[in-house]
């Protein structure tokens, strides 16, 4: 059963208006995640997912990652739009976050610009932002979702939210 989608306030968007399937679209918001005093990856041109129910996800293309700082992380999964996602480990001198974050190394046709970009988890970081703004992590252990003032929940992953 779907929940009761939250007002909308004026400049918001309702996650439960997204898409379903999922889309991708270039964003040129500024992207940080800082870890460590490192700013792990920041950039202009990510590509952002939307789908019903979920705050956007942004792909960070790998020149605007930190050199060095990617590890490959042993495991997969698949979306039933994008395809089979391959993990990432980020390392900070001996510190390593481990599978925190995800790319299609060969994506679905409908999501080829999502090749060799990386999403993170937003939880695990000291800080990421978009816009300026901190990001909150999207409800659930599997969702990779960035929370935002500019998105009007619930969104899935929260208490009563995981069979919509």
């Amino acid at each position: 059963m779907r929940p009761k989608p939250d007002p909308v306030k004026p400049e918001q968007l309702s996650v439960w208006d997204f898409p379903r399937p999922a889309v991708a679209e270039p964003c040129d918001a500024h992207i940080r995640i800082e870890h460590r005093g490192v700013i792990v990856a920041e950039t202009r041109n990510a590509i952002c997912t939307f789908e019903t129910s979920h705050p956007p996800s942004y792909y960070i293309p790998p020149a605007d990652i930190a050199p060095a700082v990617l590890r490959r992380a042993p495991g997969s999964s698949s979306c039933e739009w994008k395809g089979a996602a391959s993990y990432w480990d980020v390392m900070i001198g001996d510190h390593v976050l481990p599978r925190v974050g995800w790319s299609y190394l060969s994506p679905s046709a409908s999501f080829v610009m999502l090749r060799d970009h990386v999403a993170f988890y937003a939880g695990p970081f000291d800080r990421c932002t978009v816009d300026g703004e901190t990001v909150i992590p999207q409800p659930g252990a599997f969702y990779g979702g960035w929370i935002t003032s500019n998105y009007a929940d619930p969104f899935k992953g929260g208490p009563g939210t995981t069979a919509c």
